[in-house]
């Protein structure tokens, strides 16, 4: 009886595992990680994961995009553009004189995209949409119309705060551009191609951090792009760059195309860099520069081959400035910087968006590789000189990208002269496009002998035409310069 009993029972547990398998086996894959099974040229069967592509995994921007576009101005700007005639035919001239030949001014109109920063007016867009503007009109997504005032504008980062008289004004929460995250989703806010195409929205995502633009102009720029392929053209410039919680990350700028139109790349000042410098434009009408007077290269293999570092990543330091914050700090040629204040810096846009954050006073970690050790050292930033006649912290004169001060008295005797003003940094600028060296005493100006700094900036702005200058340089050998206005 109980033996009868036993293989029965185990009969009815045969049988339930075997239905258990037989139905497990037959339900399909969880939704939640699908697959799929193909079969390869030797017959072989080979299981795939694929993507889910339920609406619930999408990116939602409604919230971003409709929040947003409100902050986001179409600007039109009017300015004086002056037309030179080439050649003149001489018999017109006899019959109508010179009045008619001279360069005649006629207005143009440009037009581009604002961000609106502060419910008083204030708005943030890009210096080569305001600059030379002479009438600046502001377009709400509302429709109301504003005139604009130019509070400060700043070519190096190449951005401006323009202001309309109004209050209660939508804004964008600011964001962190140094948390996105490379294919982060982010949208692009503007008026392509002008106010037909007012208040338009385009998605993308960041290609790529840290990008330079090729610049020919020989001026010190800040770049540090976002790139993103968010479709961008022109009018779009000092539009807004956001992610998908409706945060301002940037401010669009610029696109590299060979036609003038989209081609897959634009390209955003980071908002952290757009946020000091509209600080210091609101509350100085010019931007307080920090410099940490470096000039460098970025480590590839063959230099950290070279340097016997672990890594092929930061900074290395070609030439410390005379008198900058770096020399002041320790730092040495041939140093390598791998970090600012916990940052990790992988190339020189990184030093210059980190720097760009300082004001001139502010303090930083630095922490660089010298003979193969690990080392720190505190920074105490400088102030940039960058306009002609600019007095720095040191007492030096900013001239054309250079730095000048009276020549010290045992200078001039070695060199023989009896007064003069040294050269005593030299960064991107006319002066050393010029072919000036550091180190070098300016004896004349356009012919007459100078002593101080601030002679040598009266008379080249007293010039007509060109700035010539003598010298001599610290080896004792006479230079001449010479260049335009």
């Amino acid at each position: 009886m109980k033996k009868g009993f036993l293989t029965v029972l185990l009969s009815v547990l045969a049988g339930g595992l075997t239905a258990y398998g037989v139905v497990k086996a037959t339900q399909p894959v969880p939704s939640n990680v699908p697959s799929t099974v193909v079969t390869d040229a030797a017959g072989n069967t080979v299981e795939y994961r694929t993507v889910n592509l339920a609406d619930s995994d999408y990116p939602d921007f409604t919230y971003a995009a409709e929040s947003a576009v409100e902050a986001v101005v179409y600007v039109e700007v009017t300015a004086q553009s002056r037309q030179q005639y080439q050649t003149i035919d001489p018999f017109f001239r006899f019959f109508f004189g010179d009045e008619f030949t001279s360069p005649q001014s006629r207005e143009v109109k440009g037009s581009g995209s604002g961000v609106i920063i502060r419910p008083d007016g204030y708005i943030v867009t890009n210096n080569h949409v305001v600059a030379g503007a002479t009438k600046i009109s502001v377009t709400l997504n509302n429709n109301n119309q504003y005139e604009a005032t130019v509070v400060g504008t700043d070519p190096v980062t190449d951005v401006a705060i323009i202001k309309v008289d109004a209050t209660g004004l939508p804004t964008i929460p600011l964001g962190d551009s140094d948390a996105l995250r490379l294919g982060e989703w982010v949208l692009a806010i503007g008026s392509p191609l002008g106010v037909q195409l007012r208040s338009t929205i385009t998605a993308g995502i960041v290609s790529a951090k840290g990008r330079s633009m090729p610049d020919n102009s020989g001026e010190f720029k800040i770049e540090s792009f976002i790139q993103t392929d968010a479709a961008v053209n022109p009018g779009n410039s000092g539009g807004a760059l956001v992610n998908k919680r409706g945060e301002l990350v940037g401010i669009n700028t610029a696109i590299v195309s060979q036609t003038g139109a989209y081609s897959g790349y634009s390209f955003a000042v980071p908002v952290n860099i757009v946020k000091r410098v509209a600080d210091d434009l609101m509350d100085y009408g010019s931007v307080k520069r920090a410099m940490l007077g470096i000039t460098m290269g970025t480590v590839d293999k063959k230099i950290a081959e070279e340097m016997k570092l672990s890594a092929v990543s930061g900074v290395y330091i070609n030439e410390v400035l005379k008198g900058s914050a770096a020399e002041k700090a320790g730092l040495r040629k041939n140093d390598v910087i791998i970090a600012i204040d916990g940052q990790k810096i992988t190339d020189a846009s990184s030093v210059q968006a980190k720097v760009g954050a300082y004001h001139p006073g502010d303090q930083a970690d630095v922490a660089y590789i010298r003979n193969g050790k690990t080392a720190h050292t505190t920074v105490v930033f400088q102030a940039a000189s960058t306009e002609n006649g600019e007095v720095d912290t040191e007492g030096a004169v900013a001239f054309y990208g250079a730095r000048l001060k009276a020549a010290a008295p045992e200078t001039l005797k070695a060199l023989g002269l009896k007064s003069g003003v040294e050269i005593v940094s030299l960064g991107a600028g006319k002066l050393a496009d010029a072919g000036a060296r550091e180190g070098g005493v300016i004896a004349y100006v356009n012919g007459d002998a100078v002593s101080k700094p601030e002679e040598v900036v009266a008379k080249a702005k007293k010039a007509l035409r060109g700035i010539y200058i003598e010298g001599v340089d610290r080896n004792g050998k006479t230079f001449y310069l010479a260049f335009g206005k």
